[in-house]
């Protein structure tokens, strides 16, 4: 079992825009399922602190290897990792996958959602301070990727897909 790189800076970001959104839904302390930002996909999460394992169905960690949005989301959403409120409110409604697909380069969009961030109060330094705290606590996690999720994660997908649908809805009202 490979260990998890850690994610390019932006995932932490993305991450607190998830937060900000309502679209992280937590099962239990190891089971959870994060909605995309449109809306299209969602994400199953599972994290064994006591083994040091993770999965999550996001293609940054399936395919390249790192700790993905969703991961770093879902232990925001359980007290893991703590975050500032305010910096999850400032990163909410943002549309990630649009922006990542139109500018092809992360360091173009962190910038982006950055001045945004400042817009709303939060500024650049308070938000580079806290990508590397996280960054740090990531890399002293050392999370082993399992290759696909315990069967038991199957079982809530249904109450979490409702409880995230309803939340689109509330976005879009």
């Amino acid at each position: 079992m490979a260990y998890l790189r850690l994610p390019p800076r932006i995932k932490v970001l993305e991450a607190l825009g998830a937060i900000g959104d309502g679209r992280v839904c937590v099962v239990n302390g190891s089971t959870g399922f994060v909605a995309s930002s449109d809306h299209n996909r969602i994400y199953d999460v599972y994290v064994d602190m006591t083994k040091g394992v993770a999965y999550s169905s996001d293609n940054g960690t399936r395919f390249r290897g790192y700790i993905g949005y969703p991961i770093i989301a879902f232990l925001m959403a359980t007290g893991f990792l703590e975050y500032p409120e305010h910096y999850a409110r400032a990163l909410s409604g943002i549309p990630w996958r649009e922006l990542n697909e139109k500018y092809k380069k992360y360091s173009i969009v962190e910038e982006l959602v950055k001045r945004r961030a400042e817009e709303k109060g939060v500024s650049r330094k308070e938000l580079d301070n806290y990508i590397k705290s996280v960054l740090d606590m990531l890399s002293r996690l050392r999370l082993r990727a399992l290759s696909s999720p315990p069967l038991t994660v199957s079982i809530y997908r249904g109450k979490c897909e409702k409880e995230l649908a309803g939340k689109e809805g509330e976005e879009n009202a």
